[in-house]
């Protein structure tokens, strides 16, 4: 089974739409921007026409090209304090200290529950790419409870974030990253979540079959977007999310998702 990510949004935004409604008040998604190459600018516009079918008003700021850590931290706390939530998008500038920048994200604004400073279990909300990773599972038919689950790289925006809830949820997860584990791990695993970044570089006699593969490891290659995984997987796995199409649009949603329970819990 390939999942579409994209129809899962659809299915996710008719049920925000709903609860959208029930917010009698204007709602407000502040996003600080530091860089302006064209993948940033994509991912932006993503989020923008995502917030405006939800009637979210995103208000952009900008920080300018001799930006520092210490102008980029009061940017965040200047946005904060006049929206609902605060996203930096990703990567900052060289020279600017991206976890001093996150830090200064409120727990209660954190719809990408980034912010280093809090421990995983401390924030009022999961991220957006884990909260993807499990809704994957979930219209796949697939429970994590008690599989063997092998996770591809550790970063703060995949690997990390999903191999915490997916513990939460029961699964025996190991990590597989430069450093930690082996790419033989994958061939006993009966789920992979990707999220190296690295194109193509899970191959079919990498995995056995029946395997669920989510794949959220995108990256650019030659001007075109490719997971971690072999599109031939597909062949082998069982439920196998693609890049592109796959928990993108999907974590795209979970951002708003994640939005509205915070102003929920107000």
């Amino acid at each position: 089974m390939i999942l579409d990510g994209r129809a899962i949004a659809e299915e996710i935004y008719g049920e925000l739409t709903a609860r959208r409604a029930r917010v009698e008040r204007p709602v407000r998604l502040g996003i600080v921007v530091g860089g302006h190459d064209p993948v940033i600018e994509s991912f932006v516009r993503i989020k923008a026409r995502a917030a405006a079918r939800l009637t979210i008003e995103m208000v952009r700021m900008d920080l300018p090209e001799n930006a520092t850590t210490d102008t980029s931290v009061a940017a965040v706390k200047e946005l904060s304090a006049k929206t609902d939530a605060v996203i930096v998008q990703l990567p900052l500038p060289k020279g600017i200290d991206t976890e001093a920048v996150l830090a200064a994200i409120p727990a209660e604004k954190d719809v990408d529950a980034i912010n280093p400073t809090i421990p995983a279990d401390a924030h009022p909300v999961f991220a957006p790419v884990a909260l993807a990773v499990v809704e994957m599972l979930r219209r796949g038919g697939v429970d994590p409870k008690g599989k063997k689950t092998v996770v591809v790289g550790a970063g703060r925006l995949v690997g990390a974030p999903s191999a915490v809830l997916l513990k939460r949820l029961g699964a025996n997860v190991s990590m597989f990253t430069l450093d930690e584990g082996s790419i033989d791990d994958l061939k006993d695993a009966d789920i992979i979540v990707c999220g190296a970044g690295n194109p193509g570089f899970i191959k079919p006699e990498h995995i056995k079959n029946g395997v669920a593969i989510i794949d959220a490891g995108a990256s650019e290659q030659a001007g075109v977007i490719k997971g971690d995984a072999d599109p031939a997987c597909a062949d082998k796995a069982s439920v196998f999310a693609p890049v592109p199409g796959g928990v993108g649009p999907v974590a795209v949603a979970m951002i708003f998702k994640n939005l509205l329970e915070l102003i929920e819990k107000e």
